[in-house]
């Protein structure tokens, strides 16, 4: 390992962001001993906010590289897609904005309904498995940050929302995010960390259901009953969903099917940012057309929040590669793979595989990194793209303290543990 000034500077940025958001509950704190609506409050409310850290932590790093190496060296690195690629946080950013609208909402808890109508328990309780089952199992067609946005929108407004103990509401959070990160592998393009090497390793829609989809599948099954019965007490009785605003029409047929075909052509198109940036300032007139079918706004905020995060990760995450690629190359087998679980807890899953990529690999190697990656994907919030979304929707249901890294990082584990299990020991078709 010889890292540069450079590379040292981000890493040690890259470790105090890490280390920023496990004290962001701290800084909520410190925001609550000053006046309402001070210059002290707003401040560290700002520090306060997970998806703040890295895109605060990514812009300090940029001014130091400016000062360091010199601001067009900085500037001509960014600009360069072979350094640092933003298609990835702007492709959230839209997915997740346009997931979050009133007709997919509503076609999904649709879909959810229905199938918790095949499953011979109580409704609440049926509701429940069905959401953190079908949810999930949709990103491998929808996409990952799409499944997420809508499954955590449909458990706010349903089980968040109505006064669920706090244990549960963590439990549900952690199966949450790690049932997303391996829901996504029955397909090459919707998983982030697969999509990173689908390609280069010629992996496509047969292989990835024959060596992982049908596994995570099983896994998904197994961790969401085990989590369902165990707080049967908590989903006990008939279930209804959550009465809505009657001043918003129900979305007509052709203008859900408008919304599908819009996210489908950014599925499509999702290494194309200029095309499916077009394509979401279409949907956004769409949505100004027919205005009284949908909410009062769309979720521009809130997904732009995500972006801003996923970009301060990209930035950052592209210059660990000199103490990364060492440490991938010199595993074996089952250390790669358990190592992959451990270092996806404290970055990206998708920067993780992409660096075993430029690794040369055996079959073995390279299925073990990427199980590991998607399994580990739940520990935390920075493990799994598509956790900042999640995380925004549901956070305000933790009361004033917020979502504790270490009680996510807890209720994760037994769906991880569960995940591990089945990608290692169920033979591939």
């Amino acid at each position: 390992m010889n890292p540069t000034t450079i590379e040292i500077i981000a890493t040690t940025m890259f470790g105090c962001a890490v280390i920023h958001t496990f004290l962001v509950k701290k800084f909520q704190e410190l925001a609550h001993k000053y006046p309402k609506g001070s210059i002290g409050e707003n401040f560290f409310h700002f520090l306060g906010e997970v998806e703040a850290v890295f895109g605060m932590w990514a812009a300090s790093f940029l001014c130091i590289f400016g000062a360091v190496g010199g601001f067009g060296n900085m500037i001509n690195y960014v600009e360069n897609p072979q350094n640092v690629n933003f298609t990835e946080p702007a492709f959230v950013f839209v997915i997740m904005a346009m997931a979050a609208t009133r007709p997919v909402i509503k076609l999904a808890e649709q879909i959810i309904v229905g199938f918790s109508k095949v499953i011979p328990l109580e409704g609440k309780m049926a509701f429940y498995i069905s959401a953190l089952i079908l949810g999930p199992i949709l990103g491998s067609f929808i996409t990952e940050p799409a499944a997420m946005t809508v499954t955590a929108l449909i458990l706010q407004k349903n089980f968040y929302s109505m006064g669920m103990g706090k244990k549960f509401k963590y439990a549900t959070l952690g199966l949450l995010f790690v049932n997303v990160s391996i829901g996504g592998t029955l397909s090459h393009f919707a998983a982030p960390p697969v999509l990173m090497v689908a390609g280069k390793w010629g992996w496509g829609l047969t292989h990835m259901i024959t060596n992982f989809g049908f596994k995570a599948v099983i896994a998904i099954f197994v961790s969401t009953f085990m989590y369902a019965f165990y707080f049967k007490s908590e989903l006990k009785g008939s279930f209804e969903l959550r009465k809505e605003d009657t001043s918003k029409m129900h979305p007509r047929w052709w203008i859900t099917l408008s919304h599908v075909i819009f996210l489908g052509l950014v599925v499509l198109t999702a290494h194309h940012p200029v095309i499916f940036m077009g394509i979401f300032l279409f949907f956004l007139g769409f949505v100004t057309v027919t205005q009284e079918y949908q909410d009062e706004r769309v979720q521009l905020k809130e997904s732009l929040l995500v972006g801003f995060f996923l970009g301060g990760l990209v930035i950052l995450g592209s210059f660990q590669k000199w103490w990364l690629q060492p440490v991938l190359s010199s595993l074996s087998t089952i250390p790669l793979y358990l190592g992959a679980t451990g270092l996806t807890a404290i970055t990206d899953n998708a920067a993780l595989t992409y660096l075993g990529s430029l690794v040369d690999l055996s079959a073995d190697a390279k299925y073990y990194l990427v199980a590991g990656a998607v399994a580990g994907g739940g520990l935390t919030v920075i493990a799994n793209a598509p956790n900042p979304a999640g995380f925004g929707i549901l956070k305000g249901d933790f009361g004033e303290e917020g979502i504790s890294p270490l009680g996510l990082l807890v209720a994760a584990l037994i769906p991880t543990v569960v995940s591990l299990i089945m990608f290692y020991f169920i033979p591939s078709l």
